[in-house]
């Protein structure tokens, strides 16, 4: 039973380099990765079944959303993500997962979670990168300036009309309590929902170029902006569709194409709109910054206080860290959830 205290994680490294697995090998610098060469349904292994308590079926289960983008470079991430959602819930049976794909044919990615998740309710929607690749400027990191990236500011336009309430994640996370309590947080009127950090200086997310601009800067004038991360978010789909906020982050994204205004990809979009008008939301939901900085992706530790959602956000992701035998401390804390067949032991730390 899931329960709201801080994280308690028993780690067991468990060697599962069965033989007769044919593998590939990829060289990242001098460090060689293995890499099955089968498909990607055979790649993961299929997790335990889940079922809902008792407590559900008093109150009929109350049907949770999540989003989360579906990528090949990130479907080990993504598989974790699931297991650790599952795994911490009353009610898996009441998760519904809507995953958008940038490829033509999601078959083999869809096919490798049905596989590892034979009962769980997901749906994959085709997110067309046309749409917002002439939209993209570059930044500080190339994976960001994916347009799968960008697929978050597209949800309300992509989910069906019934999905009301909607749970994005990014596919570098682990939940290690139960998302129905994020999931339900009273929005208070607001469209997000979010953990807020106020104490980080806000105007580093933004160029001179904009701090200069009285007409850009402005658009902060009357309230409090705060940074937070659009790796965990609750969304008021409704509320979202009525206000036109897809066009309102893609003007601050035009903006950005003419004048460089930022530099971090998809997110300071999302704060020239949302932020200082966000419900907050407890930190012990995006313990984030996991994956370390931008550009070199050091390692980091845990910030103090309860833990609810582990965020890797940064460069560096814990399953290639853990596949180089180079991992950071809080890798440990991702392993548990790893389905990937050809995972190795870990034998060094840096």
């Amino acid at each position: 039973m899931p329960c709201n205290c801080g994280v308690v994680v028993a780690i067991f490294i468990v060697i599962i380099l069965g033989a007769g697995h044919a593998v590939t090998g990829a060289r990242v610098g001098a460090m060689m990765i293995r890499q099955p060469s089968s498909s990607s349904a055979q790649m993961f292994r299929e997790a335990p079944a889940f079922w809902n308590g008792a407590e559900c079926a008093a109150d009929g289960g109350g049907r949770v959303d999540i989003a989360m983008t579906l990528d090949a470079n990130y479907l080990r991430g993504t598989m974790a993500a699931v297991l650790s959602i599952l795994q911490h819930t009353a009610c898996p049976e009441s998760m519904v997962f809507h995953f958008l794909t940038a490829e033509v044919d999601d078959g083999g990615l869809a096919a490798a979670l049905r596989a590892s998740f034979p009962s769980l309710d997901l749906r994959v929607y085709r997110f067309d990168p046309s749409r917002v690749r002439d939209r993209i400027s570059r930044s500080v990191r190339q994976e960001l300036d994916q347009p799968l990236n960008y697929a978050r500011v597209y949800l309300a336009d992509t989910l069906p009309a019934d999905v009301r309430r909607v749970t994005y994640l990014d596919s570098d996370v682990i939940v290690v309590d139960d998302i129905r309590t994020l999931a339900s947080v009273d929005l208070a009127g607001h469209v997000l929902a979010a953990p807020e950090y106020c104490h980080a200086n806000f105007s580093n997310y933004f160029t001179d170029a904009f701090w200069s601009h009285l007409a850009l800067n402005g658009t902060f004038r009357g309230r409090r902006p705060c940074y937070f991360n659009t790796g965990v978010m609750v969304m008021d789909v409704v509320k979202w569709r009525a206000g036109g906020y897809t066009r309102r982050v893609e003007e601050w994204m035009a903006v950005q194409k003419r004048r460089r205004i930022y530099h971090l990809g998809s997110l300071p979009p999302f704060l020239l709109v949302f932020a200082g008008h966000i419900r907050a939301v407890d930190h012990r939901w995006n313990q984030h910054g996991l994956g370390g900085d931008n550009v070199e992706g050091r390692c980091r530790g845990l910030h103090p206080g309860p833990i609810s959602l582990l965020h890797w956000s940064g460069k560096g992701k814990p399953w290639l860290r853990l596949d180089t035998r180079r991992p950071c401390s809080v890798d440990y804390l991702w392993a548990p959830y790893d389905l990937y067949r050809y995972s190795s032991p870990v034998i060094e730390e840096w």
